[in-house]
């Protein structure tokens, strides 16, 4: 079986359940036509990079699936083309990379949060740096300019 990956964009002009339902109908259409569904990623409304339709935002839908043949891709791209709520979409093919980044993505191995054990390192890391400096984190040592004399005041001589 080959793993496929579907994203494409809802027009947010489309009330909730809608732009549920529209989701729902790809996924259907998928099943029905015998393709395994790994995952369904809703992203949510996101700013476009630039304007379709008129539109400057829209609702992102990710649906990963594995098929066994490959003219399926073809009849569900049909679908997303005649169907007006979708703004855009694109199908990729998945290799087995592609595959394993999706899996630690799930698993949350991938993202934006750092893990604990990476957390806990740099703070010993920020700790051993502030005990070198004298409790200063990453203060750069100076060396003050010697200050030059102020000429004496000239005494007036009356």
């Amino acid at each position: 079986m080959k793993n496929y990956e579907t994203t494409f964009i809802v027009d947010p002009v489309l009330s909730g359940e809608e732009i549920k339902a529209t989701a729902q109908t790809y996924v259907d259409h998928l099943t029905s036509e015998g393709c395994e569904i790994v995952h369904v990623d809703e992203m949510g409304l996101r700013q476009l990079a630039y304007p379709i339709n008129k539109r400057t935002s829209g609702v992102y839908y990710c649906v990963e699936f594995a098929a066994n043949a490959g003219d399926i891709v073809d009849r569900v791209e049909l679908a997303l083309r005649r169907d007006e709520r979708i703004m855009r979409f694109l199908t990729v093919t998945l290799d087995k990379y592609g595959v394993k980044y999706n899996e630690d993505k799930r698993k949350g191995l991938i993202g934006k949060v750092k893990s604990k054990k990476k957390a806990d390192k740099d703070n010993k890391r920020d700790d051993r740096r502030s005990s070198k400096s004298g409790g200063k984190k990453d203060a750069p040592k100076r060396k003050e300019a010697p200050k030059a004399a102020a000429p004496a005041p000239k005494e007036e001589e009356e």
